[in-house]
């Protein structure tokens, strides 16, 4: 854990477990997003996943700014690719479920 303080700071000034946390919530949306869009089993948890996603996007962005961080570029990008994500899906090209 020093080394990931070291690299973000913000982790050793706040609740331990955020840090964890968040970083499983980005691995189950990033899997949530990818895998039903690959296997076609229940497509529509694409969408779901890259709407939450975008939604902890946004909450990080506000938790850096909150903090006087401004570097939340990587953070925009990353909503700027859930939002592209989650509205392909919804509603550009759909997925079909397998048959």
């Amino acid at each position: 854990m020093a080394q990931v303080v070291e690299v973000f700071p913000w982790v050793g000034e706040t609740p331990p477990a955020l840090f964890p946390v968040t970083s499983v919530l980005d691995v189950l949306g990033g899997l949530g997003a990818l895998l039903p869009a690959l296997t076609r089993v229940l497509p529509g948890l694409t969408v779901l996943a890259a709407a939450g996603c975008a939604g902890l996007q946004l909450s990080a962005i506000a938790f850096h700014l909150l903090r006087g961080e401004t570097d939340v570029l990587f953070n925009v990008v990353v909503l700027a690719l859930a939002v592209l994500v989650a509205w392909g899906r919804w509603s550009w090209v759909p997925l079909e479920p397998r048959a």
